[in-house]
């Protein structure tokens, strides 16, 4: 991948975050409780354009669900998305890993305010570099252990710079040791592996000083799977997916589903082409050695939804409670202070209408798409986005086989919340 093309993705993989543009059939699989109307308009000419192979858009508001399924799974096949077409989602996955957190923090194997020490020795006795710019070795002692709270509202101290690969000394350390970057599941190291290469390094600033983004969710994700004493995919998949019924969400696709599985596509800023990243027989079609709690998953739009409508349940589905209410209130709260946000934001002024509370943003004031104050979600850097609205009872998940190229979201999905707020 050229160098141009990582960075515009570095840039995008949490703003959320083709072979040509060959033009899609204008297949619609929509299956809807209520009249087409503008949602569909507002996404279906970016399909039509050949700008996105495919997608799926649902909105459920007051139980009333609204769906569309546009385009194709691979471009140049003649192979529909559909309702149930998997996608890659990305940095959604990092809610996920929070509300596995917080199941263990209820039943006591986690406390918010505990040093992750215990169970992730590898990361006690922590050194901070002086300068963001300086050598590795130029360090001081860290005021404080890291704490599971820290590593919810990415406050740990470390993650992804926003820069030219290489600027930094600190970047490039992680990069050559970690490979930070595109979610890329066969390259990954083993979580054990990981996690001593981790510690090897300084953070970049002191716990709970400062948010910043992606790492914190990897680290999670290994401290889910020791707390747990089981795999992290196990865990999700018993004590979570299995619950809500989530049966197309995981860290790869078994051979009897790859038909319904997505092409990946990364987008071009400067010639506004795509081209192909992943087809479904690549790197989520084998379970990766390292389910990575940050950008690992696979999901449809109606698992999404089921995981959506949990929290909106205040930590309630039907008939099951996996959370108590006291836990949902505090995931999707901004836990950050104004210090906390004045450095690592993902896009210019992003905080003046958001926060962070665990593993997702939280909206704090109305923003340029109309969201209500209150609601919580997060994006995919590979092309998908998720908020729910509590004052509305409403939910709105956008898939895309189409990459983000910039934190701020494409026209695409700026076109799409804005039709849901509307």
């Amino acid at each position: 991948m050229a160098d141009r093309t990582r960075r515009e993705f570095l840039t995008a993989v949490g703003a959320g975050m083709v072979a040509g543009c060959t033009r899609p059939l204008p297949h619609d699989a929509s299956d809807t409780s209520r009249s087409k109307g503008s949602i569909r308009e507002a996404v279906a000419s970016y399909v039509e354009r050949g700008e996105v192979p495919g997608l799926v858009a649902l909105v459920v508001r007051d139980a009333k669900e609204e769906v569309h399924a546009l385009g194709l799974k691979t471009v140049g096949k003649r192979d529909p998305v559909e309702r149930d077409t998997i996608f890659r989602i990305a940095s959604m996955t990092k809610p996920v890993a929070a509300t596995a957190a917080m199941m263990l923090i209820e039943e006591g194997k986690l406390r918010l305010d505990d040093p992750v020490d215990g169970l992730l020795p590898e990361l006690a006795h922590r050194k901070v570099l002086r300068r963001l710019d300086g050598p590795l070795d130029d360090v001081v002692p860290a005021a404080r252990a890291i704490t599971v709270r820290d590593l919810l509202t990415f406050r740990m101290g470390f993650g992804i710079l926003i820069a030219p690969p290489g600027r930094y000394p600190i970047q490039k350390a992680n990069d050559e040791l970690l490979g930070d970057g595109m979610p890329a599941p066969a390259k990954l190291v083993a979580p054990d592996e990981w996690i001593r290469r981790f510690g090897t390094l300084p953070l970049m600033h002191q716990p709970g000083e400062r948010w910043m983004y992606n790492t914190s969710a990897i680290v999670l994700g290994i401290l889910v799977a020791r707390a747990a004493k089981q795999p992290l995919d196990l865990f999700l998949r018993e004590r979570l997916f299995a619950p809500l019924g989530m049966n197309d969400t995981d860290f790869s696709v078994p051979t009897s589903k790859l038909h319904r599985f997505t092409t990946s596509y990364l987008a071009d800023s400067q010639t506004g082409t795509n081209s192909q990243y992943d087809p479904p027989d690549g790197q989520w079609s084998r379970p990766p050695a390292h389910a990575c709690a940050a950008d690992g998953l696979v999901s449809t739009a109606p698992d999404f939804l089921r995981f959506s409508m949990l929290l909106l349940g205040r930590g309630s589905i039907g008939e099951k409670r996996l959370l108590s209410e006291a836990s949902v209130k505090q995931m999707t709260s901004d836990a950050l202070t104004p210090a906390n946000k004045t450095f690592g934001a993902l896009a210019p002024h992003y905080f003046d209408h958001h926060g962070w509370g665990f593993g997702m943003a939280v909206v704090t004031a109305r923003d340029e798409f109309a969201m209500p104050s209150g609601s919580y979600g997060w994006d995919g850097g590979l092309g998908t986005s998720w908020y729910a609205d509590p004052s509305t009872n409403t939910t709105g998940i956008l898939l895309t086989s189409r990459s983000w190229f910039n934190p701020s979201p494409p026209p695409l999905f700026r076109d799409f919340w804005r039709s849901v707020n509307a």
